[in-house]
């Protein structure tokens, strides 16, 4: 059966895009996915991506936040191009931009698509809870909207009597805002349930869908991919790009990602910040082909290179239902990537999970157990369990493994094997005489035999084959081992068969 054909639709070295978080912690799975969608839609057309941080909410942003969104994105090897119009290759900060925004709102305020709202934020809560006492829209009355000393005095002057006041939009009150989604299709608000919106602070710093307008604009934005808790604010930003009369950027909303129980994804749905996956020992490539399959598909393939990712990828084929994050799908995916990655690539993350455990352990060594375990392994963390196992000293015993194979009955056999080992060559063939000599002697069959010895070697009741167990331990270790176990069964009370 041949492998699914490469996309070869027209390219679009026009397209720009952008994935612009707030930086208010870390970069989550949905953000996670909404960045690749965007990467992957711009490397497939030969476009452009940028990342735009949008840190004008100074009450929860932080640089911390910042770095950990960087941070997640270089894992994820989700680069971003430079703009042409800011110096080197970092993000686009919003802070950065607080005199166009300023301008483009007195730009607004001159043309009498402004006015000056004076209410407080108390008075606009009260209203708020009265609107859905009545059963209403909770949005803005509006009654700023005529105030008669509105008459095109630049909108940073102070009030006859001194109070501060929020610059609003004059939203279109009559008529309907249409979005022609990507995904979602044609959907339509009534302009009558928008209220007008806040563009400048009293402070005069400006508002979050206000500053996207202007950003998206400045940047050439020319489509916007995002999650569809943005959708309501679509038509807001719409109404926007027509005041100044910029052409409207293609929209495209993806549906939110949900957990087991079909809630929305959570915390308490397991981790849900893209580092925490790198700390449970995921490889940044299977994550990255997980989330492309949260919401878009490319027949029934499942696994995927970048390169294919890339040539395949459309908006076509996002559905606009939502996606259930599955943690065992992931696991399989991780375990599946494991199987063929390059070794050398997992050396990092390895050595920085057994550093955390305060070992230092040769490359080389690390090599060798990760090749001996990686048809087994789900997760580089339990690679760096193995490498554990194998360090000199380990005596750890798995209480069930131990219970069933680990019992007075096998102490005769445990025995003989240490006698034989100790007087042979310490080689593959040598080993292999010593089990068929036993097998002659017993009339047991290998797995018989070997399964004791591998609970004894290594704790557990599953492990690579039992030669490349011997080889990683070493004949020293490995006797020391299995004379710890003799010890405990002689003495009658090892710590597996305590109740």
């Amino acid at each position: 059966m041949s492998g699914p054909q490469l996309d070869t639709a027209p390219r679009d070295p026009g397209v720009r895009v952008r994935f612009a978080p707030s930086p208010t912690g870390y970069l989550h799975v949905g953000g996670a996915r909404t960045a690749l969608f965007n990467w992957l839609f711009a490397r497939h057309h030969g476009g452009t991506f940028f990342l735009r941080i949008e840190d004008t909410d100074r009450t929860r942003s932080t640089e911390e936040a910042i770095e950990a969104i960087l941070d997640g994105m270089t894992w994820l090897g989700l680069s971003w191009d430079r703009w042409e119009k800011a110096p080197g290759a970092a993000p686009i900060r919003q802070t950065d931009r607080l005199a166009l925004y300023q301008s483009r709102a007195r730009q607004l305020f001159d043309a009498g698509m402004t006015y000056r709202c004076y209410c407080s934020a108390e008075e606009l809560d009260a209203r708020r809870q009265e609107a859905l006492k009545r059963g209403e829209v909770p949005k803005y009355d509006g009654r700023c909207r005529s105030l008669a000393h509105d008459d095109g005095r630049q909108h940073s002057s102070v009030t006859l009597d001194g109070r501060p006041f929020a610059l609003r939009f004059k939203t279109p009150q009559e008529g309907e805002t249409v979005v022609d989604d990507l995904v979602k299709g044609r959907i339509v608000f009534e302009n009558r349930q928008l209220d007008d919106l806040i563009i400048l602070r009293s402070d005069q710093t400006p508002t979050y869908n206000f500053c996207v307008v202007v950003d998206d604009v400045d940047m050439a934005i020319t489509h916007v991919i995002r999650g569809d808790d943005h959708l309501n604010n679509t038509p807001r930003q719409i109404q926007l790009y027509r005041a100044f009369k910029f052409p409207l950027p293609r929209f495209a909303h993806l549906s939110m990602i949900l957990g087991a129980d079909k809630a929305r994804l959570s915390k308490r749905h397991g981790a849900t910040a893209v580092q925490a996956y790198r700390e449970m020992g995921y490889l940044p490539d299977a994550l990255v082909n997980y989330l492309v399959r949260l919401g878009w598909s490319h027949g029934d393939q499942e696994v995927f290179t970048r390169e294919e990712l890339v040539a395949q990828f459309s908006l076509d084929h996002i559905t606009s239902s939502p996606a259930v994050f599955n943690t065992e799908k992931l696991l399989w995916l991780n375990a599946t990537y494991l199987k063929t990655v390059d070794p050398k690539v997992t050396l990092p993350a390895i050595r920085d999970l057994l550093a955390r455990r305060g070992l230092l352990v040769s490359d080389a060594r690390i090599e060798d157990v990760f090749l001996a375990h990686r048809e087994r392994a789900r997760t580089l963390v339990e690679i760096a369990d193995a490498v554990t196992m194998y360090e000199p000293g380990h005596r750890r015993i798995d209480a069930e493994a131990g219970q069933k194979f680990l019992t007075p009955d096998a102490l005769p056999f445990l025995k003989r094997f240490c006698d034989l080992l100790r007087a042979a060559p310490f080689e593959k063939p040598s080993q292999e005489q010593i089990f068929a000599t036993m097998m002659a002697e017993t009339g047991q069959k290998m797995a018989k035999l070997a399964q004791p010895l591998r609970v004894a070697l290594t704790g557990k009741s599953v492990s690579p084959g039992i030669y490349d167990v011997l080889r990683l331990l070493g004949k020293d270790e490995a006797l020391a081992r299995v004379a710890s176990v003799i010890r405990a069964l002689e003495e009658g009370k090892p710590d597996w068969l305590t109740p």
